[in-house]
């Protein structure tokens, strides 16, 4: 075999065994994740109006699966992807207005996401009980 013919046995760049995840990259993750978590939700409060309009019946059983422990652990998780969402896309937004792209800036504004979206469905968490 000819030297020109011969394989070449190089790794594939960046390759995951020696990849560290960002948190940028992890961040952007996140967002287009959570865009698809607020799109089974969607779907999730369509049936919720299509049962509520059935008949009182149909509507204590959905209002009875909400009211769980499992329930309450996916409206919960939802809620955290409309504030994760939120908040990134105007992260987003001001990146498109040249804000931020520095690399310091970049995970400080990264970590103000993560913060005020914890704590934004934590309290809305507990306005919601109080409220049920």
């Amino acid at each position: 075999m000819s030297v020109a013919n011969r394989p070449v046995h190089r790794p594939l760049s960046p390759h995951l065994q020696v990849y560290r995840p960002q948190l940028t990259s992890t961040l952007s993750i996140l967002h287009r994740a959570t865009g698809i978590a607020l799109s089974v939700g969607v779907l999730y409060l369509a049936t919720w109006v299509v049962y509520a309009s059935a008949s009182p019946k149909t509507y204590a059983l959905f209002q009875a699966f909400n009211t769980s422990i499992l329930g309450r652990i996916f409206l919960g998780g939802w809620l955290f992807c409309i504030f994760y969402h939120l908040c990134s896309g105007i992260r987003h937004l001001l990146w498109d207005a040249g804000y931020g792209f520095e690399l310091k800036d970049a995970y400080r504004s990264g970590w103000i996401v993560v913060g005020v979206s914890a704590v934004a469905t934590v309290v809305s968490w507990i306005v919601g009980l109080r409220m049920a």
